[in-house]
C-alpha cells in the first residue's frame, strides 16, 4: 500500500449562504493521479483551492505526509510542496517562459546568475518529464497546451510534489490532451502526486487511478477507477441514471436561412485566417464544424456573429447581405436584432462581464427589450425575475440572482450564456464550445435543449473540439483546416478517422 501523501479530514467551508464543501474527507496516495469528479458547482475548486492555501476552511484539518498543518496561504502550500496550475492560466504574455517560471522565485537582488541557475534546471525538468518547452518564447505567442506546460514547469520549478490540475484539458485539442497525459503519467512514475478537477469522464478513466465523485459539496464516492465505469461515475456524479447517448430523430430541413459565400478574412499582417468559405445553413437542422482548434472557426463564428469584419465574401440572411449593410451601430447588436444569437467560444472575455451580477448579465444585448426596459431605465425587478426563471430552467448554481458571475463555477457561467441566447428565440444560433468546462449532468441538458431548438425549426451552426460531440449532435459536418473548407459530409456517413484525415488538411 502507498504511503499518504495528502489527507482532508472533515472540511466544510460555506460562502454565506452558499454550503461549498460538507464535512468533506478523502485521501490522496503517494505517487497516484487522483480524479476529482462532480457536477458544477459541486465544491471540487473550492476543495482545492482550501489545500493550495486560497481559501480557510470553517473547520476541518489537512494533512501532509501524516503531518498536521495550517496552509494559510498558497506560498504554505508551496514550501509544503503543493503547485496548482489553474483552469485560466496565471502568465505574463509579454513575457519568455523562464521569466515566468521565475518570476516570484527570483533568488535575490542579483538576477545574473540566478537566472542561469534556472535556466539550467528548466532544461532538466524539461528532459525528466518530456515537456518540450523553449525556455525563451514569449508566453504570449505560445498555443495553449505550451502555456498550460508552462505553468506545470513553474509549479515543479518550486519543488512541488503534488500537482493539482483544474480542469486541465478544458481548452486543449485532443492531441494536447493526450500529450498531457503523458506528462501526467511520466509525473506519476517518478513519484510525483497528481490530482485532477474534471468533468471529462472518458479522461478520468483513462488517465486516474482513483477517484473521488462529489455531488451539492460532500464526498459521494472514492473508488478505484478500474473498478469502475464512465456510466457508473455518471450516475454517481448526478444521482441519478444518465442517458450519454445524444437521443435525437432525423432531422428535416427547410428552406436556406444562412447562405455564406466566399468569405475571406485576413489579419493585421496580412495572415488569410479564412480563404473563400462558402455554405449554406437550412431550418431545422445541426451543421458541425470539426477542425483541430485555431484552423479558422472562431473567427468564421465572429464574423457570422458581426463582431469581426471579412475583407470580402456575402453572408446572406433572408436575401439580404449582412456584411453589406451600413450602421453606425455595432454589427453585432444588427445581426442580434435580426435573429442571430451567438455563444461565444470564450464565455469570460465574450459572452459575460464578471464583475456584474447574473441579473444583470442575462440581458447583456438584449437591454431594449420592453419587458426589461422602463423608459430610459432598466426594470431592475423584471431583470431580476427573468434571471431566476433563467435559474430554474437551466439549473444554474447557487441560485441567487444578484451574485456576482464571476462567482459562479465555470460551467454555471456557460449555463447564463446560453439560457440567455436560447431565451431570445433566434432564428440562428450560432454556438463555440458549447460544453467546455461543463459537468455530464449539463451536458445532457445542454445537447437536449440544442436538439429541441432545431426540432422547433431553428438553423444551428456548431464549433467544438469535441469530436464526439460532433459527431453525437450534427445533422451535417464541414471540416476545417488552415483556414479552408477541407470536406462535407452527413452525419451518419461520418467516422472519425474520415474526419481526422479531412481535419489534417486531406481534402475530399
Amino acid at each position: 500500500m502507498a504511503e499518504i501523501a495528502i489527507e482532508l479530514l472533515n472540511i466544510d467551508k460555506r460562502f454565506g449562504d452558499v454550503h461549498a464543501n460538507r464535512d468533506v474527507s478523502l485521501s490522496i496516495y503517494q505517487g497516484s493521479i487522483h480524479g476529482i469528479i462532480g457536477e458544477n458547482g459541486a465544491g471540487k475548486s473550492t476543495l482545492m483551492s482550501i489545500l493550495y492555501g486560497y481559501y480557510q476552511a470553517d473547520k476541518g484539518s489537512i494533512r501532509v505526509r501524516q503531518k498536521e498543518v495550517n496552509i494559510r496561504n498558497s506560498h504554505d502550500a508551496i514550501r509544503l510542496g503543493i503547485g496548482m496550475v489553474h483552469q485560466h492560466f496565471m502568465l505574463v504574455d509579454n513575457f519568455s517562459v523562464l521569466e515566468n517560471i521565475v518570476l516570484g522565485a527570483e533568488g535575490g537582488f542579483v538576477l545574473k546568475g540566478g537566472m542561469a541557475a534556472a535556466r539550467d534546471h528548466l532544461k532538466r525538468l524539461n528532459q525528466d518529464y518530456g515537456l518540450e518547452v523553449d525556455p525563451d518564447a514569449i508566453v504570449g505567442e505560445l498555443g495553449v497546451g505550451l502555456q498550460q506546460r508552462v505553468e506545470i514547469l513553474k509549479a515543479l520549478y518550486r519543488g512541488a510534489e503534488v500537482l493539482i490540475l483544474d480542469e486541465p484539458t478544458a481548452v486543449l485539442t485532443p492531441q494536447e490532451a493526450d500529450h498531457l497525459f503523458r506528462i501526467l503519467r511520466a509525473l506519476r512514475d517518478q513519484g510525483k502526486t497528481v490530482v485532477i478537477i474534471t468533468h471529462k469522464l472518458r479522461e478520468v478513466i483513462d488517465v486516474t487511478d482513483h477517484v473521488t465523485v462529489m455531488r451539492a459539496g460532500e464526498v459521494v464516492g472514492n473508488v478505484l477507477t478500474k473498478e469502475v465505469d464512465t456510466e457508473q461515475l455518471a450516475d454517481l456524479m448526478v444521482g441519478r441514471k444518465v442517458n450519454l447517448k445524444v437521443e435525437k430523430r432525423q432531422s428535416e430541413p427547410g428552406a436556406v436561412v444562412l447562405d455564406v459565400q466566399q468569405i475571406n478574412l485576413q489579419d493585421a499582417r496580412g495572415v488569410q485566417l479564412l480563404q473563400n468559405i462558402s455554405f449554406q445553413l437550412r431550418a431545422g437542422e445541426i451543421v458541425g464544424i470539426a477542425g483541430v482548434s485555431g484552423n479558422g472557426q472562431s473567427e468564421l463564428l465572429e464574423v457570422l456573429a458581426g463582431t469581426m469584419a471579412a475583407n470580402s465574401g456575402r453572408v446572406m440572411y433572408r436575401g439580404e447581405d449582412l456584411l453589406a449593410i451600413s450602421t453606425t451601430r455595432p454589427k453585432a447588436a444588427l445581426f442580434r436584432e435580426k435573429g442571430i444569437a451567438h455563444i461565444p467560444e470564450d464565455r469570460s472575455r465574450e459572452g459575460l462581464v464578471k464583475t456584474f451580477p447574473v441579473f444583470e448579465n442575462c440581458m447583456l444585448g438584449y437591454h431594449r427589450q420592453p419587458d426589461i426596459q422602463k423608459g430610459w431605465w432598466l426594470n431592475r425587478q423584471a431583470l431580476v425575475e427573468k434571471a431566476k426563471g433563467f435559474i430554474s430552467r437551466f439549473d444554474v448554481r447557487p441560485t441567487n440572482p444578484l451574485l456576482r458571475v464571476g462567482q459562479l463555477s465555470g460551467g454555471n457561467q456557460q449555463k447564463v450564456v446560453l439560457a440567455r441566447e436560447i431565451d431570445s428565440n433566434p432564428d440562428v444560433l450560432l454556438i463555440g464550445q458549447p460544453t467546455r468546462g461543463v459537468d455530464i449532468g449539463a451536458i445532457e441538458f445542454i445537447h437536449q435543449q440544442l436538439v429541441a431548438l432545431r426540432d422547433a425549426g431553428k438553423a444551428i451552426l456548431l464549433v467544438s473540439v469535441e469530436l464526439d460531440e460532433i459527431l453525437a449532435l450534427s445533422d451535417r459536418i464541414i471540416v476545417m483546416a488552415g483556414g479552408q473548407l477541407t470536406g462535407e459530409v452527413p452525419a451518419h456517413e461520418a467516422t472519425a478517422t474520415g474526419l481526422g484525415c479531412l481535419m489534417g488538411g486531406v481534402q475530399s
